[in-house]
This record gives structure tokens, sequence and C-alpha cells, in this order.
């Protein structure tokens, strides 16, 4: 029922919002009658705060035109690669017609980033793809709403996540013959699975793996996420976050955990904060600072949109990553493509290369957390094995904002283009076992270089 209750509530207030919109309008226009009056501004200035506490935030555009590349405008085309029930695979495509900028731009290395799936949609990461462009071929995991997939569609598990993330490196090992992944949070417990099987299998695996803010071993260092996820049972989880989807959505029935659930407990960790930003806004506005407020605007439009996720993939979240520890303590098996279970081996990886990178001051990820994956897969030699402590840097700052393109960024760049030369120089064999998946496996060196000449 609070599903229902609270669809019922946003309607409600929808034509209160859109209201509240027209009277910020009406009294910031000094032309008007109502603009005349000598505290317009500050009325205007409630008004718009009241429209965007009281308004629907839908998923935002990644809106990337353009990216500079050494002082060249390069144009960006975003299409849909793959499109799967639950996620869309996104690439960026950049083109030019500078001749020296455009074979600079087919030589750079192709990286597939692998957004989280934990309440927010990929835009989140949208500054982490701008500033990936101007040296990499860029993909990204845009997962879906679950109240938008209809339920003939099946549900959606972490092991449907795992499988999914293998189905995008190939495509991009098809392509370019390898690949370099990034996941950003939830995602490099999945990535780091998917990689596993893969080295395990015998398949090619990426040429680089970089982990960033991730929950490897949730035991290290447990913040106020961690602690809610092992104080709670399993049980509380399914009963008390998980709520079928009404029936003016498209997924209507579908069992979820609600975005606007997960949205609360981001705003309850930092109450505080929150009003002081819309208390900020209110002022900033009445000042005339247009910058501020743009600011603000762009941030809660992307905070406030968040997506359903899958029942199942959340309490299996819940149970493998933050109450059992499967992947550290070496117990967990993923069901594959094909409904068998394989035992996911961190340790059989040996040739992908590994980068850690944690924020000093992360209240969702604790120190160690991410680091951990080093120590986990023994198989990858020290020397390719990196770390990175990004002082000053919270969770956000390790893959948006100042802190991310000055600090973080360089190391991550420089990481890829070491790992991509090393790979080029040894031109080691493909020689990968075929996999019977559904979906087209690249298991061959004649295959690799064929794709190769076309990209």
């Amino acid at each position: 029922m609070l599903y229902q209750i609270y669809e019922t509530q946003r309607s409600l207030m929808e034509p209160f919002a859109d209201l509240a919109a027209s009277a910020a309008k009406v009294y910031s226009n000094p032309l008007s009658l109502f603009g005349q009056n000598p505290f317009a501004q500050r009325i205007s200035a409630g008004y718009d705060l009241m429209y965007r506490l009281g308004k629907d935030y839908e998923k935002p555009e990644f809106g990337l035109r353009t990216v500079d590349v050494d002082g060249v405008a390069v144009a960006i085309h975003e299409r849909i690669e793959i499109n799967k029930p639950f996620c869309e695979l996104r690439r960026f495509k950049r083109f030019s017609d500078d001749t020296a900028t455009l074979a600079k731009l087919k030589g750079q290395p192709a990286v597939l980033i692998v957004a989280p799936l934990s309440g927010h949609y990929a835009t989140l990461l949208r500054d982490t793809v701008k500033t990936m462009l101007k040296d990499h071929k860029v993909y990204i995991t845009d997962w879906k709403n679950a109240r938008l997939v209809p339920l003939a569609e099946g549900e959606f598990r972490l092991d449907d996540y795992v499988n999914y993330v293998q189905e995008f490196i190939r495509h991009l090992q098809g392509t370019y013959g390898n690949c370099h992944v990034i996941s950003v949070c939830q995602p490099t417990v999945p990535v780091l699975a998917a990689v596993s099987l893969m080295a395990t299998r015998g398949e090619l695996t990426p040429l680089t793996m970089t982990m960033m803010g991730g929950p490897i071993d949730a035991r290290k260092s447990p913040t106020a996420v961690n602690n809610l996820a092992m104080n709670k049972s399993y049980e509380w989880f399914e009963n008390n976050m998980i709520y079928r989807v009404p029936t003016n959505f498209a997924g209507a029935g579908r069992r979820v955990y609600p975005g606007f659930l997960q949205h609360s407990g981001f705003v309850a960790m930092n109450p505080s904060n929150h009003a002081k930003s819309h208390y900020d806004y209110f002022k900033d506005l009445i000042k005339g600072d247009d910058a501020s407020t743009e600011a603000h605007r762009k941030f809660y439009d992307e905070y406030n949109a968040v997506l359903d996720m899958d029942a199942s993939y959340y309490l299996d979240t819940i149970r493998v990553v933050f109450q059992d520890y499967c992947l550290v303590n070496g117990t967990w098996d993923v069901r594959n493509v094909d409904g068998e279970l394989e035992r996911v081996r961190p340790q059989d990886i040996t040739t992908t290369a590994l980068f850690s990178v944690e924020g000093e001051l992360d209240d969702i990820s604790g120190s160690g957390q991410t680091e951990a994956v080093l120590s986990i897969c023994s198989g990858v030699p020290k020397a390719r094995q990196k770390h990175l402590e990004a002082k000053g840097a919270g969770h956000y700052g390790i893959f948006s904002g100042r802190r991310w393109r000055d600090i973080v960024y360089p190391e991550v760049k420089s990481f890829i283009l070491a790992n991509a030369l090393v790979a080029s120089e040894a031109k080691p064999a493909v020689t990968t076992t075929p996999v019977v998946t559904s979906t087209p496996v690249v298991a061959t060196k004649p295959v690799a270089k064929k794709a190769i000449r076309k990209a």
C-alpha cells in the first residue's frame, strides 16, 4: 500500500507544484503587476523553492554534445549499442573533421564504465564520462527503472547483472580486441565476479579493472550504510522495503525496492546539509545569484531523480555483499545464462591489471573496502596492482567534481594507458575457450583481428 499512497500524494501535489512554478515566474517578472510588489523577489523565491520541493524528477539526460580534445571541439553522438530488458549499453561516439584529431581518437583505449544500480540513474556519472571522453572511447551501462519493465520480462537478479556485464565486455572485445573496465561503487562486486568467471573459463579478460569506492569487503570500516544492511535481517528487508509497482506504470505488479524509499534514505543520512542547501538556494534567488542557483538546480535535478530496483536484485545484494560476504569468503555461486551455477574465484584472474580507488572521507564505502580487491585477486602480480586514496574526497568526489578531475582521473588515465601499451608491446595470443551462451562471444584470435580492422 505504501507505493500507492506515495503515488497518490505525488499526483495530488503535482498541480500545486505547477501552480507554484507559475507564481514564481509571475512575481519574478518586473513588468507584471505582481512583480511591482516590494517583496516580489522574496515571494518568487519562496514559490520557486516550493516548486522544486514538490515537483516530480524525471530521468535526466547526459546532455554531452561536444568535448574538448586538445583545443578541438569534438562532436558527441550518444547511441544505444545493446538494449537489454533491464539495461542499455550506451556509447558516446566521437566525430571530428580534423584529420590529426581523428587519428588520435581512433588510437585511444576503449573503456566500459559500469554505473551503479543503487537508486540513481547512470547520469550521476556524467562528469566521469565527460572527463574520460577526452582520452578514451567510452561506453556506459544505463540501468532502467524497474517500474517501467513489464512483468513479462521476468525478474532481475544479481546473477543477471553479472551476466550483463560479461556480455558488454565481450561486445567491446569483439569491436576493439579488448577493453578496460571501470566500476563505480556498487558494481565493483558484480564486475569482479564477471571478470573472475571469465578468467576461470579461460576467456579473454579486460586489460584493466579500476574499482572505485565499492564494498568489495564490507566488513572493513563499516559505514552507516553497511551497519543498516548488517544489523537488519534478510526478512526485515523483504517485509519492509519491498512493494509492488502500481497499475499506472508499465511494470505494474513487479516487486521492487522503490526509488522514493532509497531517496529518503539518502536525505536521512545528512538532513541538516540538505536543509541548509535549500535555504542557501532561497537566499541566492533573492540576491539574484544565477550561478549558484543554477548549480543547485543541476545537483538536485540529478540527486532527486531516482529509480526502482527489482526486488530480487536488491535482496540478493543485501545477502551476498553485506550479510554473507560471499565474495570474500569464496562461497559465491553465480547462475550463468545456461542456468548452471559457477563458483566465483577472483584468484583465477592473472592478466588483468587492478587499480583500487578510495576517498579519504567516503561515508558510504569505508576505508579498505575497495582496496581489498588487491588481496582477493592473488593471481595478479603486485607490479600490476595499484591503490589510490584521494585526499579530501568523499564518495562522490572520487568520480565527480574537482577532486575527480584533478586527483583521481590523471591516475586512472595513466594506469589505463600504461597497461594498454604493455599489452600492445607483448601482443599475447588470444587463446580463450569458447563459451556457449545466448549472446555472441569472441573466442578466437582471427575474429578479434577482423574486429580491429573494422574499427
